[in-house]
């Protein structure tokens, strides 16, 4: 009789407990965290100057074949566009070179080679005035291609560039700290964007407001050296300090140092990447990866590249091997000057930040 009576009892907690467990509602789903971001960014392109034969007998694709495949699959790639595309204006009487190239093939090469935003805040945007800039601007616009740095006035030429991607709000700021000052823009004026060191920050701290992640370019420092100037670590820092997450170098023509400053990454140079020119200085480059976990750098990863034209042609080629170590090698002591330690990872370059800010 007991035996059937606890039977009963167990039976009965057993049906209460079930119904109980189908009338709760479902747990709420986690959501998903956002995939991760990655954004490549190159150094100079100048797709004029002793290369116009070569790339007007292979064509425009021509000198992005090679590194291709590390430009694949980025939600932002970006390079700095060293010269107009243009084929109106009137060239720039004060310079001792001035670059330009055909606007139609260049901006479709751009475009298959998986460019989606470049900076024209340089030296050589305006080599043929104002109507070769307009002209450049329409050109990039019609390929699918976004711009930084450069516009009819100042005010276009502060204008970050906003980018959605993997769930994200990207923002790409652009300015240049290079002669001639005839190409700064103004009010009325087209023209770069030049990198006042208040307005930096002013358009750094807006750009934040309106995106999760802000990216700024700047053409600054001194060509074939490795050293910096005082004003880019400046300009760097208050970057960083207003909001960016990373600071892209150009200008130098050949690789810098490499600096983690608090929760950020500068990249003071990245040399060139296809440049329209023989030097005996250009020899090597990077390819810069930047993966994104939330809003800040999660991982910096820097390809090294052959950019040396006496061998590659205009047609820059990944490196391998001791070739790659030794490019890794430079910039590990590069970075070492401003407190930053790279380190080597088959044949690349890669700075792992941790989710802590950096006490510097």
């Amino acid at each position: 009789m007991m035996s059937m009576l606890l039977r009963a009892l167990s039976l009965f907690v057993v049906s209460t407990l079930t119904a109980a467990a189908a009338t709760e509602p479902p747990a709420a789903p986690v959501p998903a965290a956002p995939p991760p971001l990655r954004v490549v960014a190159v150094g100079d392109i100048m797709l004029d100057g002793t290369a116009r034969p070569v790339l007007s007998q292979n064509g425009y694709d021509y000198p992005f074949v090679r590194v291709k495949p590390l430009l694949a699959g980025a939600a932002v790639v970006f390079g700095n566009l060293e010269g107009p595309l243009t084929d109106r204006g009137t060239p720039e009487q004060d310079k001792t070179y001035i670059f330009r190239t055909p606007p139609a093939p260049a901006s479709r090469a751009l475009h298959n080679a998986g460019f989606n935003v470049v900076s024209l805040a340089n030296n050589h945007t305006l080599d043929f005035g104002a109507d070769g800039l307009a002209q450049t601007m329409e050109a990039l616009a019609a390929a699918g291609i976004a711009h930084a740095g450069a516009g009819s006035n100042l005010a276009e030429a502060r204008r970050p560039v906003l980018i959605e991607a993997a769930g994200r709000r990207i923002a790409v700021l652009a300015y240049s700290v290079t002669l001639p000052e005839q190409f700064y823009a103004a009010a009325d004026k087209p023209g770069t964007a030049f990198a006042h060191e208040a307005q930096v920050r002013a358009d750094v701290a807006a750009a934040r407001r309106q995106a999760d992640i802000v990216l700024v370019s700047f053409h600054w420092g001194q060509e074939g050296k490795t050293e910096l100037r005082d004003y880019q670590t400046l300009l760097g820092h208050a970057a960083i300090d207003a909001g960016a997450a990373a600071v892209i170098g150009h200008h130098p023509h050949i690789l810098q140092g490499i600096e983690r400053y608090r929760d950020g990454v500068i990249l003071y140079s990245l040399g060139n990447f296809t440049f329209g020119s023989y030097s005996k200085d250009a020899q090597v480059s990077a390819v810069a990866e930047l993966e994104f976990d939330g809003p800040r750098v999660a991982t910096l990863r820097l390809t090294p590249i052959n950019v040396n034209n006496f061998e590659v042609e205009f047609q820059p080629v990944p490196l391998e091997g001791d070739a790659a170590g030794r490019v890794v090698g430079t910039l590990m002591e590069l970075s070492a000057l401003q407190h930053t330690a790279l380190v080597n990872e088959s044949g690349r370059a890669v700075l792992h930040l941790s989710a802590t800010a950096s006490a510097r």
